[in-house]
């Protein structure tokens, strides 16, 4: 099976590249190859995806039995794929995100019927246009479209609210034993998928006829937490967690006054609302499929990585302590 990855070194498209290559796919990676990996056996085209011209020259002739991008976020990168790679490939996959389901929830339990409606984050707004645009492709041109929606889904990143994600400064200060801000009472529940495990769905997936004109999530059936979650982390390296619950509108109003109006999204976006998923569909269309990895197992394995190279440790260039900062503002209320 010939497939095109439209990225293919992110937190996620890495660990599915590389169950990829183990199981024999003929894999490209289109992207404009400025992010380093050790991904042995991907072909490389170099191009801006943005750039027609340049990507239509890149890829030249070659056809594809599937073409994923990892990296479309609007009605407008959806448009240019189709003029692309309509008569290129026999099926597309949409990466879009779980994030686009009602907020708040009417229900305690989401699947793929849930209503797709999120007033409070742009980025989930997009996608849920963006997912519509493709539908109608599929309905009324016979674009093979297949949708996918991870949840919050890690590998080599720290899957935390605020003040993480490529910044170690949150696992700093929990060894130090220095107080990080959890939103709400930090009782809601959340599902956190390691990327590994959301591989093994998605890959099962890819060349599927029946998977044409259909949407999945695909995320662990594990449920934590908030509370549970952040103790996890910092037992990962050796410290107990030192919480300080503030309430989620007060999160956002403090970040909204400091700069960082995007925590707004993710929060009343995502969340602090609880969010458990039904994974029996893409179950029944990839038996297989089984999240395997607890979150005690995977963030160990994320912070060893981060502990491997020392240069994975420090700030990202221009990066404040978003923790700090909060609960000095909080202070002072």
């Amino acid at each position: 099976m010939r497939v095109l990855f439209i990225g293919g070194t992110g937190n996620i498209s890495t660990a599915v590249s590389r169950l990829a290559i183990a199981r024999g796919v003929d894999l490209y990676h289109l992207n404009r190859g400025q992010r380093p990996h050790d991904l042995d056996g991907v072909k490389s085209l170099a191009a801006d995806v943005r750039d027609i011209d340049q990507t239509q020259a890149a890829v030249g002739s070659v056809t594809f039995d599937v073409v994923v991008n990892f990296i479309a976020y609007s009605v407008a990168d959806i448009e240019r794929d189709i003029a692309v790679f309509a008569d290129k490939t026999k099926q597309y996959v949409f990466i879009s995100t779980a994030s686009v389901y009602e907020k708040p929830p009417t229900h305690y339990l989401i699947t793929e019927e849930t209503p797709r409606v999120n007033p409070f984050w742009e980025y989930s707004r997009k996608k849920i246009a963006a997912e519509d645009f493709l539908l109608r492709a599929w309905r009324e041109r016979g674009f093979p479209a297949t949708i996918v929606r991870p949840s919050l889904t890690y590998d080599t990143v720290i899957p935390l609210p605020f003040g993480a994600w490529a910044d170690y400064t949150i696992i700093r200060r929990m060894k130090q034993g220095l107080p990080v801000v959890v939103h709400g009472d930090g009782t809601s529940l959340w599902t956190i998928t390691h990327a590994d495990d959301f591989a093994v769905g998605f890959l099962g997936l890819l060349g599927r006829k029946d998977a044409i004109g259909e949407a999945f999530h695909i995320t662990s059936d594990e449920v934590l937490t908030w509370n549970q979650i952040f103790q996890a982390t910092a037992a990962a390296v050796g410290a107990t967690a030192n919480l300080v619950h503030i309430a989620s509108d007060d999160i956002v109003e403090i970040c909204d006054r400091l700069g960082y109006p995007g925590v707004r999204g993710g929060l009343h976006g995502d969340k602090s609302h609880s969010m458990v998923f039904d994974n029996s569909k893409i179950k029944r269309f990839v038996p297989e499929f089984r999240a395997t990895t607890t979150y005690a197992a995977g963030i160990q394995r994320t912070l060893d990585w981060f502990a491997a190279d020392p240069a994975r440790m420090q700030p990202p260039e221009g990066a404040k302590d978003l923790n700090q900062l909060i609960l000095d503002v909080w202070a002072t209320q």
